[in-house]
């Protein structure tokens, strides 16, 4: 019978298990079961049971002594719970194994050593009974001792794994959570190390950690082994994959970015006694990623297995937290461990919540988002754990980093500012489920915030998190969309930065009616693609070498401006899956092409930009054609290689028929053929011109999308960057919607679909009931009006269905 049993195989266990070997035991037991058999690898090892524990404590007679040092535990007194987990702690430690325990641990670390070699290296990991649960992460609460090898090493750890069952945050944590102290036991796991201290390691979770977002996988990794990545001692690369078309055979990598990973740990090669070292990383190495492309796939297929499995198990969507490693000596891939994802899981979907600045100003200091909420408070610095009892309630805690220690003043902190770390540190991990706002990987947070009172972290303004100096405004918005209904009319979205994509989709909506390159092109790419193109153009030797930084790692220049493109566009494809994701290509004017970085070795100078090169007939221009050729193999990859076909493209600016299908042309001879793979090409409606002749354009084009802006500008004459001319500038001229009408009216007749990507529905309420009486098909917003305009769209087409 498994329940007498003080030392189990991960092969004899599973799920049910957790009673005896806790939830991490039980996992990999599960895991190396049911899922080597399909293909994922996961290294041998035995779980030392909490019957073990249990026989430990009753033969050496210290229960009641336990329960006498607990009888006055005050978790919010720092030193009263330091002084009770002390002395428990030495009580377990300093009592001894009983013979038969130790031998059964010894025999079974022999085994082992005959599987994989003498005196083989494990890692010793506790394993607690009451932990990955879907509630209760317990995440790091106990300890992992690595490098371990030799009978007498293996059962010191054993001993200090059972010891930090009562770690002051574990204490804590039992305490919040409602977990009685003694009725938890602890498990311990003997598993075989993978040489990760030669390669690269890292985390993995199956959902998006910060919006919840359930087809993202996201993988963090960095050099060595995998703690520096837990505890959040290197900023690491990230790497987001999405699932459902990772399933069908495609790769779709949606981001890839770049850390520093400064720092690895590795085996110590000294004599000090350490089973472990930390060293810098080489230069070389922290500039490129830890993985390659077939390797985050791997792990991304790996992952999906995995959460198929435990959904399967569950019977509803179970995310997971996985812990990954890649041997330097074999080159293989392995999985460490696989535990529930206790946060976003949890959260009632139907509730939306943002929070808004309402004030701005320039931050102090920027890193990492972890979650979407603003806290703010006086300020406190802390460089070492042993500082925290100076901590107080509402305070914002800024230090390097945490680890578990500082569990106990977390959860009182407003907000949380570290200098190192990536969106799977301990910080962020604990932060989300203390729903903390937190900030982590600023790099320099200690120094930029030591004397400053007062600060609001703000966490709500996309993946980059910003601190700003003194208490601002702010407003939280909560919406419960359980019961909205869905209008007629397709209520879209306008969505331009790939980082919030994840986010707005949770928004209802009916997909992305306008999603500019634009924006990709100016924060993730910044580089103007002839500068890439025709390098040798550029004589500045100053951008020459800004350049050549910038696309380190990429033997073609222009690859770099592809592989940035596509990343930011399939973001938003994948997050708005499988609905429509219309991208406009780009619309950029001469004067905002030459402010990117190069850029003004191959602009004009031109009086007004505004209506001069710009859109279409920069498209097959043979000035621009070879850059616009870069957006097309972008579009196509993602399209063809990541399998987002919901990818619509957009034409702005299209002056004449003719222009359509030059461009058209240019784009089919790139490998985007109109049609093929359920590919539509739209084009925008905003000069008088594509109005007059709507039905000719609608020989070519699948669909059009109104663009308000510059409609108004050219029907009325205006520039509307111009001060001088702004008060005449509104799309609500009768001209103007004249047009619109005409456009909308026209469309219908020709059975093509038409919608509307302007500010003015945005804006102006009234403005979007004029469209829907037009019978326009859909109408796209910025995403904070998309609640309050669906309402009022509703009513307008109720009215018009009783009249």
């Amino acid at each position: 019978m498994k329940d007498d049993k003080m030392v189990l195989w991960f092969d004899e266990l599973e799920l049910a298990d957790i009673p005896q070997v806790g939830g991490k035991n039980a996992s990999l037991g599960e895991m190396r079961r049911e899922l080597i058999p399909k293909g994922v690898s996961i290294p041998d090892g035995y779980a030392v049971t909490a019957n073990a524990y249990r026989y430990l404590l009753k033969s050496s007679g210290i229960v009641e002594q336990m329960k006498q040092i607990l009888s006055d535990l005050d978790t919010h007194d720092i030193e009263n719970l330091k002084s009770r987990g002390r002395q428990i702690r030495s009580l377990i430690y300093h009592s001894p194994f009983p013979k038969d325990l130790e031998d059964e641990i010894i025999a079974a670390y022999g085994k082992l050593c005959e599987e994989y070699g003498p005196n083989t290296d494990v890692a010793v990991r506790s394993s607690a009974t009451a932990e990955d649960l879907p509630d209760a992460s317990f995440a790091g609460q106990q300890e992992t001792y690595l490098n371990v090898t030799g009978k007498e090493d293996l059962l010191e750890a054993c001993k200090k794994c059972f010891a930090s069952l009562f770690t002051d945050r574990a204490i804590s944590y039992r305490v919040d959570k409602g977990f009685d102290h003694l009725s938890i036991a602890l498990s311990i796991g003997v598993q075989k190390m993978v040489r990760s201290d030669l390669a690269t390691s890292g985390v993995i979770f199956s959902i998006d950690t910060e919006s919840g977002f359930k087809d993202a996988i996201l993988i963090t990794g960095s050099y060595g082994l995998g703690e520096t990545v837990v505890q959040g001692s290197v900023n690491p690369d990230e790497f987001f994959v999405f699932k459902p078309t990772l399933k069908t055979g495609h790769r779709p990598i949606l981001q890839k970015k770049l850390g520093a990973k400064e720092i690895k740990m590795i085996y110590a090669t000294g004599d000090g006694g350490e089973a472990t070292e930390t060293v810098p990383v080489p230069q070389e190495d922290r500039e490129r990623f830890c993985l390659t492309d077939d390797e985050i796939l791997q792990l991304a297929r790996w992952t999906t297995i995995i959460e198929d499995h435990y959904s399967a198990e569950a019977g509803y969507f179970k995310p997971m937290d996985i812990e990954w490693g890649k041997d330097g000596r074999t080159g293989e891939l392995f999985i460490l461990q696989a535990r529930p994802e206790t946060v976003q899981s949890q959260k009632d979907v139907n509730v939306l919540e943002s929070y808004v600045l309402l004030e701005s100003r320039e931050p102090l200091v920027t890193g990492t988002s972890v979650g979407a909420k603003i806290g703010a408070g006086p300020v406190q610095v802390i460089k070492s754990v042993e500082e925290i009892r100076n901590f107080k309630k509402g305070e914002v805690l800024v230090t390097d980093m945490t680890d578990p220690d500082w569990e106990p003043v977390m959860k009182i902190a407003s907000a949380i500012v570290t200098n190192k770390g990536g969106r799977t540190c301990h910080a962020a991990i604990v932060s989300r489920e203390l729903g903390v706002p937190c900030i982590v990987g600023t790099g320099n947070g200690t120094k930029a915030l030591l004397g400053v009172t007062h600060a609001t972290v703000s966490c709500a303004e996309g993946e980059v998190g910003k601190v700003y100096e003194g208490i601002l405004k702010f407003e939280v918005q909560r919406i419960n969309a359980k019961n909205l209904t869905r209008p007629r009319t397709r209520i879209m979205m306008n969505v331009g930065n790939p980082e919030n994509a994840f986010t707005l989709a949770a928004i209802p909506n009916d997909g992305v009616g306008l999603a500019r390159l634009e924006f990709i092109i100016n924060q993730y790419i910044s580089i103007h693609p002839m500068a890439l193109i025709e390098f040798d153009k550029v004589t500045d030797a100053g951008v020459r070498s800004k350049i050549e930084t910038m696309t380190r790692g990429y033997n073609d220049r222009w690859d770099f401006f592809v592989d940035k493109l596509a990343q930011g566009v399939a973001k938003i494809g994948a997050a708005f899956w499988p609905k429509d994701v219309i991208v406009r290509m780009s619309d950029f004017k001469s004067n905002e092409y030459a402010n990117l970085i190069g850029g003004s070795f191959f602009e004009p100078h031109e009086e007004n930009p505004m209506i001069g090169f710009r859109g279409a007939s920069r498209y097959y221009d043979e000035k621009y054609r070879a850059a616009f050729t870069l957006e097309c193999e972008a579009m196509k990859k993602v399209r063809n290689d990541m399998g987002l076909t919901n990818v619509k493209l957009m034409i702005p600016f299209c002056r004449t028929v003719e222009e359509g299908e030059k461009v058209i042309k240019v784009m089919a001879d790139r490998g985007l053929v109109q049609g093929e793979n359920g590919l539509e090409i739209y084009m925008m409606v905003e000069i008088p011109s594509n109005v007059v002749l709507i039905e000719d354009f609608g020989k070519i084009f699948d669909g059009f999308s109104i663009g308000s802006n510059d409609l108004t500008q050219l029907t009325l004459g205006l520039d509307r960057d111009s001060a001088e001319v702004a008060h005449i500038f509104d799309e609500r001229n009768k001209a103007v919607m004249d047009l619109i009408r005409i456009a909308i009216t026209k469309s219908n007749n020709m059975g093509k679909k038409i919608g509307i990507c302007g500010q003015a529905p945005s804006d102006y309420p009234e403005f979007a009931r004029f469209l829907v009486e037009c019978g326009i098909d859909s109408i796209s917003l910025n995403s904070d009006t998309v609640i309050k305009t669906t309402v009022e769209i509703l009513e307008t087409e109720k009215a018009l269905n009783k009249s």
